[in-house]
């Protein structure tokens, strides 16, 4: 389970003309975002994201939102709203298209291109509503206007949902750079609005409320991007995220001073920049930009690449180039830019490929290092301000770890609203708006859905612990033949072990009379052979802690002969 939550039960009936909030993801981490609301016996989606796996869940590709609470209730879904393109809020749609391809998708333009281009590659034909800021769209019971913020990739929105039970704003990942590269700020003015008509549950991105002050604008990137590349003599690798347009134009405009072309690596790249520069959210100077295989024939110094990775992503382009997995090389003098900020978990991969790369020689710029990349979510300052214009009635943190949360929702508090309303709520805790009053009224069970491979959901937290050990401990393998009758071992027992302690026969020497002696002893009375597995696993996991304080995985195997 993701967050279990024992000490609630489930929640009752909702009351007629309220409105219930159920986070399925996105409550307690940072991406798997997924908002459902109900309202007079609809729902309505906000967002519906992946999560990427940690080095806890090996073999993991994805992570979606646990869709079973509303598995059976998907009829009454009227639409799912998407705040903007990024993974962690888009990753999951095909997903969920695959139980009901005909869900409405609603978005902005650039957002719905995004995930039209990913349901193609899942052949799914959705229907999408595409809107604006400003625009008004009655979905179901729910009305919903479209507000425009500012975010690191263009078209994001946030969304104010009105109700029988009240005004509900949902800020999807936001920030207030009051000096965006496309010019589309926060909409402020429409905030001050939903204040004067009163918000009665605001739900806020909660990602920076731990940082102190306001997130720096994107234009502070540009002349510390025309300096590296001033300096860099070889090659340029910049990794950022598919979706950074903002980022990617950035680096275009630096290559263009200084005489370079841009290549771009990596298909969600090559997909996703193709779409914005179709759209015209992307700039391409004339002649910029080249295919990959035209890399090889220009001089070192005439060269970007512009690449996925900047997580450490093992599949990524960055980690395959550092990993010499790749048909572009590392050599020493090269530039490598890493433009993007840490998300929690991933340290250790990212600095892994950092490592790797410095060991061929390559020059790394991270963001520890040099500021070449600001953050797309709004810092303390600004989620004050917000909290002081919009003086809503009760406050919902969302999108983030849990002290993310509650440094978000402490803003809240400061700023006037009661501490009785403000709610703090995980992965599946229920929350209603009755009466004016946000209150945490029980749980569904949620927990991780695994996409392993072509497999959605197979995988358990079982399998993950086992992975986890085989890949630690290693494995023994034991085969033994008792005689059916007087229950003797008559074979065996033989060993086999990968990933263990050691190497040849003589590591078991000292355990194989202790099980013979084991089973022998089990089956005077009769001879089953489960219970006889059980016996071998037990002694040889006994001998195998105490000798060599290892628990590796034992797969004990007893046959009648």
């Amino acid at each position: 389970m993701s967050h279990p939550h024992p000490e609630l039960s489930a929640p009752p009936p909702l009351p007629d003309g309220a409105l219930r909030v159920v986070g399925l993801g996105g409550l307690g981490e940072v991406g798997r975002n997924m908002t459902v609301l109900e309202h007079r016996g609809k729902l309505l989606i906000i967002d519906c994201g992946v999560l990427f796996p940690e080095e806890h869940q090996p073999g993991v590709d994805l992570i979606l939102p646990d869709f079973a609470p509303i598995a059976d209730r998907l009829d009454d879904v009227v639409a799912l709203v998407l705040t903007h393109g990024h993974e962690d809020h888009i990753g999951a749609v095909p997903y969920l298209l695959r139980s009901r391809p005909d869900i409405p998708l609603v978005g902005s333009q650039l957002t719905l291109a995004l995930v039209e281009a990913k349901l193609k590659e899942h052949r799914i034909r959705p229907y999408t509503l595409g809107v604006k800021e400003g625009q008004t769209e009655q979905l179901g019971p729910f009305s919903c206007e479209f507000i425009a913020v500012n975010h690191s990739i263009p078209d994001a929105l946030a969304v104010a949902v009105r109700t029988d039970a009240g005004l509900l704003l949902h800020t999807g990942d936001f920030k207030m750079d009051q000096l965006p590269l496309d010019g589309r700020i926060t909409d402020l003015n429409a905030f001050a609005r939903l204040g004067d008509e009163g918000v009665d549950l605001f739900c806020v991105d909660s990602t920076n409320a731990e940082v102190p002050g306001f997130t720096a604008p994107e234009r502070d990137i540009g002349p510390v991007l025309e300096q590296l590349f001033g300096r860099a003599e070889r090659r340029i690798v910049v990794a950022s995220f598919s979706s950074h347009v903002h980022r990617v134009q950035q680096v275009l405009n630096a290559a263009d001073a200084h005489g370079r072309r841009v290549a771009f690596v990596g298909r969600s790249m090559v997909r996703n920049m193709g779409i914005a520069a179709d759209l015209g959210y992307l700039e391409v100077p004339p002649g910029v930009l080249i295919d990959l295989k035209q890399v090889d024939d220009l001089p070192d110094d005439r060269v970007v690449l512009m690449c996925t990775g900047s997580q450490g992503e093992p599949m990524a382009a960055l980690s395959r180039m550092a990993n010499r997995d790749h048909r572009v090389s590392i050599n020493a003098g090269d530039t490598v830019v890493m433009a993007s900020s840490l998300i929690p978990g991933n340290e250790n991969a990212v600095f892994r490929v950092i490592n790797g790369l410095i060991r061929l020689g390559a020059n790394v710029v991270h963001q520890q290092s040099a500021k070449i990349h600001v953050s797309g979510h709004a810092s303390a300052g600004e989620l004050l301000y917000c909290y002081n214009i919009l003086k809503p009635r009760n406050v919902m943190p969302v999108h983030g770890e849990y002290r993310h949360m509650v440094a978000n929702a402490e803003l809240a508090v400061k700023t006037g609203v009661p501490r009785d309303r403000v709610v703090i709520a995980e992965d599946g805790v229920v929350v209603d708006l009755v009466d004016g009053r946000a209150s945490i009224t029980g749980a569904v069970p949620v927990g991780y859905v695994y996409v392993d491979g072509s497999s959605v959901g197979e995988i358990t937290e079982a399998d993950l612990k086992d992975r986890r050990i085989l890949g630690e401990e290693g494995f023994i393998s034991i085969f033994v033949a008792v005689d059916s009758v007087t229950g003797k071992v008559v074979s065996g027992p033989e060993f086999n072990a990968r990933g263990f302690i050691g190497d040849g026969d003589d590591r078991f020497a000292g355990i194989r009379s202790k099980v013979e002696a084991a089973l022998n002893e089990a089956t005077t009375g009769g001879v089953d052979t489960y219970q006889l597995q059980q016996i071998v696993r037990r002694t040889v996991g006994s001998w195998v802690s105490q000798k060599h304080r290892r628990r590796p995985m034992i797969v004990p195997v007893v046959v009648t002969a």
